[in-house]
């Protein structure tokens, strides 16, 4: 399956292809309510039929979410390419929180939530 680069992406930051991770469970959920999805995977594995981005700078569409699922320490080292995404808002799952990040994010306009997406999605409010 390819990304649709005309619509706006959901990313998914730490997207496993093992079926048993809250990350996996959130690009299947994300792809059942017809979202444009793209997940990034440091190995690049396929994750439910998407071929994985191993970077975030590999984005060439609009984000309109990224959602992490990668652990502080990971994404502080990410800063620079979320910030060069400029996705809208910035979902930290349980987890993934990362307050000095978040306060960076929100400097630059990014919006920011510590909320779980398979939350979000299964009560309507993502």
């Amino acid at each position: 399956m390819i990304q649709n680069q005309n619509k706006p992406a959901i990313v998914v930051l730490g997207a496993s292809p093992k079926a048993d991770r809250y990350s996996h469970k959130a690009v299947a959920l994300l792809i059942e309510h017809g979202y444009n999805v793209i997940p990034v995977n440091l190995s690049g594995a396929e994750v439910c039929g998407l071929n994985s981005l191993r970077s975030l700078s590999e984005i060439l569409c609009e984000t309109n979410t990224l959602t992490v699922y990668v652990k502080p320490s990971r994404s502080d080292l990410m800063k620079d390419e979320i910030l060069a995404l400029n996705p809208k808002r910035i979902i930290f799952n349980p987890g993934a929180e990362n307050a000095e990040l978040q306060k960076v994010c929100v400097e630059n306009g990014i919006e920011t939530l510590e909320v779980c997406t398979l939350l979000l999605l299964k009560t309507g409010q993502f």
